[in-house]
């Protein structure tokens, strides 16, 4: 199920050809399904192969860690490579922290940082070990892997200064849906964005009329365009102090997106392992000192706001 070709089992296991071509035809009669079947010059997985192989790769993984001698993994010495995959727009704020708790506390472990494709099947590539850990901020977290909330914010918009929204307080829905907008992921993505599939919720869509392979080029847009950016609230406020004073400018989010939140994400195979426990332990402090100093600066905000406000309106 996983080589999808007949030949190449048959090497790996040092059998003959027909003897895997029986083994598949018993599997197929096991399931009452074909399991695999030809597509062109591949072999596909049918959607019942496809359950079929998640569903034996967990018993398998759980089976594997059973059977390892018991580790006590010391990150001090420990020698290997951590595949982490993290959103971009939090990635700012993330990756360094947790690569700083890295270098500090296992400097011999290597880690590659990715954002997640659209098209990546993030269950299989945790399930297979080539990914260890997933950090996402769409709207529900996959139901059949482990999850542990990281943090939450606001979300908010970024447009020129001069965008044609003028109104006070957050831009209504239906005003939001009417102006044009720029992603990081196209509009067939909603899967894998938080505003898209929040969106998709609500039984309504917006017009994505450019998406982009790079957060790092939204800001250039959104100076020589009329497009809208919708992001977590940290995230905006960065790009705005980042840019020339006065070239963008926040506009809150539609009431009715709510909170951004964002998770971490694992196989059920890593459950039990000890470098698997100690990263999420890791990657957990990270988010919580970020967390921490995020709502704290949101607390003295307000307290700032009611401060400069006439006393009588402080006192009513």
């Amino acid at each position: 199920m996983s080589e999808r070709n007949v030949s190449r089992v048959a090497v790996f296991l040092g059998q003959t050809q027909p003897a895997v071509s029986q083994s598949l035809k018993k599997a197929r009669n096991v399931f009452g399904d074909p399991l695999l079947v030809r597509s062109g010059h591949m072999l596909v997985l049918t959607e019942r192969g496809e359950e079929v192989r998640r569903a034996i790769e967990m018993v398998l993984g759980g089976l594997s860690e059973a059977l390892l001698p018991a580790s006590t993994f010391d990150p001090r010495t420990a020698q290997t490579r951590i595949r982490i995959a993290a959103v971009n727009c939090f990635g700012i704020f993330l990756i360094p922290a947790i690569g700083e708790r890295i270098r500090r506390e296992a400097p011999q472990i290597a880690v590659d940082f990715f954002a997640p494709s659209p098209n990546s099947d993030l269950q299989q590539e945790l399930g297979a070990g080539r990914v260890d850990i997933v950090i996402g901020n769409w709207p529900a977290p996959t139901p059949s892997l482990r999850h542990s909330a990281l943090l939450h914010c606001g979300i908010a918009c970024v447009a020129r200064a001069d965008h044609s929204f003028l109104g006070p307080g957050p831009i209504p829905l239906e005003a939001y849906l009417g102006f044009d907008h720029v992603s990081p992921t196209p509009g067939t993505s909603a899967a894998f964005s938080p505003i898209d599939g929040r969106l998709y919720q609500l039984g309504v869509q917006r017009r994505i009329a450019m998406s982009v392979p790079e957060y790092s080029l939204i800001p250039a847009v959104l100076a020589e365009t009329d497009l809208l950016f919708t992001t977590a609230r940290p995230y905006a406020e960065r790009i705005i102090a980042a840019s020339p004073p006065g070239q963008l400018r926040l506009i809150e989010a539609p009431a009715e997106f709510g909170e951004m939140n964002l998770y971490m994400l694992w196989h059920e195979r890593a459950h039990f392992s000890a470098h698997n426990r100690w990263l999420r332990g890791l990657v957990k402090s990270a988010a919580k000192r970020f967390d921490l100093a995020l709502h704290s600066a949101e607390i003295a905000g307000t307290l700032r706001g009611r401060m400069t406000q006439p006393l009588e309106t402080a006192r009513s």
